[in-house]
């Protein structure tokens, strides 16, 4: 019999801080595989950090496993398989699955107010109090993205990918692609993180509105508030891509083809121009995008996310499908600093499809979306923590010199 029962109220609906995941972590609710315990710093003001497990398949296709799990389909579809403990490399635009060390044992879907009981740890039972069901989703880490990996979280009998619904108990997956360069990877490193909702509710552009009035999440280059009635709404936040600069400075960069591969345990490690083409000011403010070339921009906003919201990027539907705005695409709480802070810019990941694309500057290319948390996270992104993008400006990933 256990000593103590701890009772934890899930009231409002959001996204789950950092000190209710440490609950769940302990409930048993998030797990982990043997020999790998939960790590400290894996866990974020909104999510916790998904780590690479012990092997990774070469599979012939990417897939979504609705009628089985993924286990069946990497029977059907893997060429083969390998160890990545001590370390591998992945080739570009060849796909893997790498089961993770994380796994989820989500409660099923329950009536306002009847209780859950999960697991127990150091002699303690947790009892979760719920008026919603828990679900997640998964997004790529920001690093991730600014290294043209593509990455996306897969589960057992689903039929989306990232997103993870009520009730599910088991294992999660990784799809990797990396796209420009090969990436050395190794087991417990972390591509992905994840988040978990109590219920889901979003922002309306009213709310959106109401909340930049008071408390502003939208700056213009110079550091000021954008003024409401000048912000895009549309079912979320618009923003746009920055190509304007003073004569010789680079507004974006662009991936070189055939390089050597990038180790992801070495940070601040790689010279930018053995990788990435500089792309200066135009005096024209436009530039045209090579097909299926990876380009890193920023945004000509600078953005910032108040400590009880956190915020999700989504790619602008132009009705083409020829351009798509990013990879990464959470932000967490705090992120751009407090209003004094006056914001950072988004960095925007970008690639074009099929035929050569115009931008310009200030042309809409992307939308946030926003979560209310649960409540205000224990810690939020920033500084203290050492969040690697806080106050950014145009910035390539952490692997390379900056």
């Amino acid at each position: 019999m256990s000593s103590e029962i701890q009772k934890v109220h899930l009231r409002t609906k959001g996204i789950l801080p950092v000190q209710k995941l440490r609950v769940l972590a302990n409930a048993g609710i998030i797990s982990h595989a043997d020999g790998y315990p939960l790590q400290d710093d894996q866990f974020q003001p909104n999510s916790i950090d998904l780590r690479l497990g012990e092997k990774a398949y070469r599979v012939r296709c990417s897939f979504l496993p609705e009628d089985e799990s993924v286990d069946q389909k990497l029977e059907k579809l893997s060429q083969y398989d390998f160890s990545i403990t001590d370390g591998a490399i992945l080739e570009p635009n060849c796909v893997y699955i790498i089961p993770l060390l994380e796994e989820l044992h989500l409660p099923s879907h329950i009536s306002p107010q009847k209780t859950l009981f999960n697991g127990n740890k150091n002699g303690v039972d947790y009892q979760i109090v719920s008026g919603e069901h828990l679900s997640a989703k998964a997004n790529p880490k920001s690093t991730t993205g600014r290294l043209d990996v593509f990455t996306r979280v897969i589960t057992d009998y689903s039929h989306r990918f990232e997103e993870i619904r009520s009730g599910y108990k088991g294992k999660m997956y990784l799809e990797v692609v990396p796209k420009s360069f090969p990436i050395k990877i190794k087991t417990g490193q972390r591509l992905n993180q994840l988040r978990i909702r109590h219920g889901y509710t979003v922002l309306s552009d009213q709310d959106i509105l109401r909340t930049h009035s008071s408390d502003p999440m939208l700056f213009t280059e110079g550091g000021d508030p954008v003024d409401v009635d000048d912000l895009k709404v549309n079912n979320g936040l618009f923003l746009s891509v920055n190509l304007h600069a003073s004569e010789g400075k680079i507004v974006g960069y662009k991936a070189k083809k055939h390089r050597d591969y990038i180790d992801l345990n070495n940070i601040n490690y790689y010279e930018v121009s053995e990788f990435w083409e500089p792309i200066y000011h135009q005096p024209d403010d436009h530039l045209i995008l090579e097909p299926e070339a990876f380009y890193i921009f920023a945004s000509k906003e600078r953005c910032r996310i108040p400590e009880y919201l956190a915020a999700e990027m989504i790619a602008y539907d132009t009705g083409s499908g020829e351009l798509r705005t990013h990879y990464a695409g959470f932000f967490d709480s705090g992120f751009g600093g407090r209003v004094e802070d006056k914001g950072a810019r988004a960095v925007l990941e970008v690639r074009s499809h099929d035929v050569p694309f115009l931008i310009e500057d200030g042309q809409t290319f992307c939308s946030m979306k926003f979560e209310p948390n649960t409540e205000v996270p224990q810690f939020v992104y920033g500084d203290d923590i050492e969040s690697n993008y806080q106050g950014q400006e145009l910035r390539l990933g952490k692997h390379f010199k900056q």
